[in-house]
Parts: structure tokens; C-alpha cells; sequence
């Protein structure tokens, strides 16, 4: 019974260290996150990736509409033109506006 009642306290001493340990490194890992989301050469990358990606979706749809004619469903129609046209509202991925 001692040797139960020791592990038993052994065992919730070391979860309330690792939770403290584990919580102050996940603040860690969430500042560090955050620093590097908001670095600017890190945000025009991203925007530069976003802005190729929505013209080379329209170049290809263009192309595949070419081929195919009216038979493009209506729902990815709409999608690649809303993709296309939220980069030229002034508003950017980020929700922040290219002014």
C-alpha cells in the first residue's frame, strides 16, 4: 500500500510539472508562430504564392472551359471566379487591404 501511495504521488507531482513545463513551451511555439506569420517577407511570399495561384486557376480554367464548352459545373465556375476576382477587390489572403 506505501509503495501504491507513493507512485500515486509521484505520479501527480510529475503531471503537474509537465503541464506547467508543456504549457510554458506551447506559449513558446505560439509566440514563435505568430512572429513568423506577421514577418513581412514571410506575408508577401505567401501573397505572391495566392496571387500565381488565382492566375494560373483562371489560365486553366479558360483553357479547360475552351475544351469543354458549357459542360464546366456551375459551382466551379463560380468558385475559380471568386478566387480570381478577391485579388483584384484590394483586399489581400490576410484580410488586410493592398492600399
Amino acid at each position: 500500500m506505501r509503495y501504491r501511495l507513493t507512485f500515486i504521488a509521484g505520479l501527480a507531482l510529475g503531471y503537474v510539472i509537465g503541464t506547467r513545463a508543456g504549457r510554458e513551451r506551447y506559449e513558446q511555439l505560439k509566440k514563435s508562430a505568430r512572429q513568423f506569420a506577421q514577418n513581412p517577407a514571410v506575408r508577401n511570399t505567401a501573397e505572391s504564392a495566392a496571387q500565381s495561384g488565382r492566375d494560373l486557376a483562371g489560365k486553366a480554367y479558360h483553357a479547360v472551359s475552351e475544351k469543354v464548352g458549357e459542360k464546366v459545373p456551375a459551382p466551379v465556375a463560380d468558385r475559380v471566379r471568386s478566387l480570381r476576382d478577391r485579388g483584384r477587390n484590394g483586399e489581400d489572403d490576410w484580410g488586410t487591404s493592398n492600399t
